[in-house]
């Protein structure tokens, strides 16, 4: 078989059910969480043509992907089993686009996860008792380089990234291979909030919760103008503060946002992020929205 037809194969089979393949692979539905299965590579969560595995942190998209984690086997071997399996989807089905780029969460390490709170708390200002919801919820954990890792999720709670801080000698900031914050984000506080907040950075939100403890806070994971998802939000008829950090590309790409949707407001920090603001003021007391 040449090049190109395992391709045009690959495109086909690509879009077989995943839970088809779970199926044929032996795989149990759980039986309260309808997306939740379970495999001999552990717990799988599937939602449409994405799934993402707990134990390992990994995740991907399409039926390739899905052969390629629980059987271990390379690319080809991946599409010479679906055809096998389904004979029918590879000469029926028509091509679509490449499914996205593979999901890769780092591991979690536990025994890095004081280093990471000492880090949040002591050095960021930020309380215990916020934290502790997130790291219960799986929402913020610690990598086998002591990172802070706060995941993205989408609207069906499926993550889809996660932002990383160093909280080592060497101070960084970054995301996770695959992530796709276009498709969700990390939050933080009541979804009743009457106001939702869009911030920068997970210790952003973090901190502007701490500040305005009845807000719904978002890390847009580095200022953007037009996140994919803010339609949605818009559309819940709350009102929503772009609150990027105080500076150029900040102002800049708040304005880009307001010029797209008149009905976001600016809330710009009076230091340049809202950290700066918690640590600057000692955990005052906050004002109102």
């Amino acid at each position: 078989m040449t090049y190109r037809q395992i391709k045009e194969r690959a495109a086909r089979v690509r879009q077989i059910p995943l839970v088809a393949v779970l199926s044929r692979l032996g795989a149990q539905p759980d039986r309260q969480d309808r997306s939740k299965w379970h495999t001999e590579q552990g717990a799988l969560s599937v939602t449409g043509t994405k799934f993402i595995s707990w134990r390992q942190g990994v995740g991907g998209g399409g039926a390739i992907d899905l052969v390629l984690h629980l059987k271990g086997s390379d690319f080809k071997a991946a599409v010479a089993w679906l055809s096998d399996n389904f004979p029918d989807a590879s000469s029926t089905m028509t091509p679509q686009q490449p499914a996205e780029s593979c999901l890769r969460l780092p591991p979690m390490v536990p025994d890095n996860l004081a280093r990471v709170c000492r880090y949040l708390c002591l050095e960021r200002g930020l309380p215990p008792d916020l934290l502790e919801p997130l790291i219960d919820a799986g929402s913020l954990y610690a990598d086998n380089r002591a990172n802070a890792v706060f995941l993205l999720r989408d609207a069906t709670s499926l993550p889809v990234g996660a932002e990383l801080r160093g909280t080592t000698t060497v101070r960084w900031r970054g995301l996770s291979s695959g992530s796709r914050k276009d498709l969700g984000y990390f939050s933080v506080g009541p979804a009743t909030a009457a106001a939702i907040v869009l911030c920068e950075s997970a210790i952003d939100a973090l901190s502007f919760l701490t500040l305005h403890p009845a807000a719904h806070c978002i890390s847009t994971s580095g200022a953007t103008p037009n996140p994919r998802w803010l339609p949605r939000l818009l559309a819940k008829s709350k009102p929503i503060y772009c609150a990027f950090d105080a500076d150029d590309a900040g102002d800049r790409h708040a304005s880009a946002m307001l010029a797209l949707y008149p009905a976001v407001k600016r809330l710009r920090p009076c230091q340049h992020d809202w950290n700066d603001e918690l640590c600057g003021v000692c955990l005052s007391t906050p004002g109102q929205l």
